[in-house]
């Protein structure tokens, strides 16, 4: 079995992104908490437990996945993507791109495909658990959370779906056009029935 490592900096860049896309969710969240500061760290948790547990485990989604071909894989934190989640987040909205995994190493049309599944299939694992977990909290906190934990995993599974640019649809729809329309059609299907729930309401 292959060691997955991880360098000082790596983790450090982490431990960074985690907490400024967490800040940022927090201040969008608590656009009408004004002075109430328990609720302010109550989105702050909320915001690390879901936002960023899926930030975090869908770059190490893509991480484990390239270790275990061979590859040189580690994280690495944008300063001004970060600068900017914060930012556009006292307008409402979060712009949220707080860096990738570098990747070195032979790597070809199927390697890359399946490195890139590794990411939004993860969010999509998550928002099924969450969904789960919903049927058993039903209220107060943790069924805001898990609420929250729903929505965000699914959107950034979807997001990162779409084949254009650096996202990991296109190199997935490259790679295979049927395991791409699965994976799109799951996203789909938890983007519908998340309405269909009994989830908590966000705010």
């Amino acid at each position: 079995m292959i060691k997955i490592k991880f360098s000082k900096i790596e983790l450090r860049d982490l431990a960074k992104a985690w907490l400024i896309i967490s800040i940022a969710f927090a201040i969008v969240l608590s656009r009408e908490a004004r002075y109430d500061f328990i609720l302010i760290l109550k989105n702050f948790i909320l915001s690390a437990v879901t936002v960023g547990v899926g930030f975090l485990l869908h770059e190490m989604g893509h991480k484990i996945v390239a270790q275990r071909y061979g590859c040189f894989a580690e994280f690495r934190a944008d300063n001004f993507m970060l600068l900017v989640a914060v930012l556009t987040s006292f307008l409402g909205v979060v712009f949220a791109a707080p860096g990738a995994v570098m990747i070195a190493g032979h790597v070809g049309k199927e390697r890359n495909g399946k490195i890139s599944l590794a990411g939004p299939a993860t969010n999509l694992v998550l928002a099924i658990l969450f969904i789960g977990l919903a049927f058993i909290f039903t209220e107060g906190f943790m069924a805001r959370i898990i609420s929250f934990g729903v929505l965000v995993n699914v959107w950034l599974g979807l997001f990162n779906l779409i084949p254009v640019w650096l996202l990991d649809g296109k190199k997935i729809l490259k790679w295979n056009k049927l395991v791409y329309f699965i994976t799109l059609g799951i996203g789909i299907f938890l983007f519908v029935i998340r309405y269909y729930l009994p989830l908590a309401p966000l705010f």
